[in-house]
């Protein structure tokens, strides 16, 4: 066995036979002679250890050390990025087809998701679960809803960041329902009070206002979008039996949070786009509340 050469430091082993040097070994596996050394440490790695870099190989501590001081990719909009798909995306859409399919099963299932304005303040929940059920006798509100969430959903979904998608489909989802809430009468018997309120149409507006703001600050163009939010503002006034409210509810909250991104954008300010998420929903719970409170007749609020 030839003696290693001169000047190589790092862990050593069992004594060559032939010269009495010390014998290089992998310091993660001291049974492992190595003579083939990590490019950034200069350690033995043994044939476990070593990975493959631009040139030569490294080990994987370093490997590890090194990913510890990368940044973490970035969006567009500075957001965390996400999977190559839109996961969420699909997983929204997959919660709501599966509730619809729960409500053509069983009654109780619309029973305990939808919205009805006097139990909004005792059942605060509804708020938010009422934007993934859709009514069971139309497939045509599901199928709108979701074919138009996987076309805006998908494209928002990779320029945000999942985290900053997802705030922005439920605080525009809650900002529909609130808005379709002022609007209604909420006293016990009083008729319109329980009248049921279902459907993702105000987060899809929501998502709607966000591609155009967004857009427009990235230079690109979003006429189309203007087009179809347009259609559908006048279908909401002309077809029977859908919450216009709704839909611009979210259609304003989703335009205001993404001001809010296209300014941190500008300032280099993760801050600043939490801060007008976070700035939007308080304002619509303020309402919320503000709405119950101000109902004669209405159901206590929770304390």
């Amino acid at each position: 066995m030839t003696q290693p050469p001169q000047g190589w430091g790092g862990a050593t082993g069992p004594r060559d036979g032939a010269g009495g040097s010390d014998v290089p070994v992998c310091p993660r596996h001291p049974d492992q002679v190595s003579y083939i050394r990590c490019q950034r440490c200069r350690r033995p790695a043994c044939p476990e250890c070593q990975r493959s870099a631009a040139v030569g190989v490294q080990c994987v501590d370093c490997l590890r050390e090194q990913a510890k001081g990368e940044r973490r990719p970035v969006t567009v909009l500075g957001g965390r990025a996400g999977a190559d798909k839109p996961y969420l995306t699909m997983t929204i859409i997959a919660i709501c087809v599966l509730v619809w399919i729960g409500e053509q099963i069983s009654p109780q299932v619309f029973q305990a998701v939808a919205f009805a304005p006097v139990l909004g303040a005792i059942e605060p929940w509804r708020f938010i679960t009422s934007a993934f059920a859709h009514s069971p006798n139309q497939i045509m509100h599901i199928g709108f809803n979701m074919f138009a969430l996987w076309i805006v959903g998908s494209y928002l979904e990779q320029m945000m960041g999942w985290a900053r998608y997802l705030a922005i489909y439920l605080v525009t989802a809650v900002a529909g329902t609130v808005a379709w809430l002022l609007f209604q009468p909420v006293a016990w018997g009083v008729p319109g009070s329980n009248t049921p309120l279902v459907g993702a149409s105000g987060a899809v507006f929501g998502l709607f206002a966000a591609v155009i703001v967004l857009n427009r600050h990235l230079g690109r163009d979003s006429s189309s979008m203007v087009a179809i939010v347009g259609i559908n503002a006048v279908i909401g006034f002309i077809i029977p039996n859908v919450a216009w409210e709704a839909h611009l509810g979210g259609l304003v909250a989703g335009g205001i949070v993404a001001l809010a991104l296209t300014w941190a954008r500008t300032r280099r300010s993760p801050v600043i786009a939490w801060a007008g998420i976070l700035g939007v929903l308080a304002v619509v719970l303020a309402l919320a509340v503000g709405k119950y409170a101000l109902s004669p007749g209405a159901p206590m609020l929770l304390g």
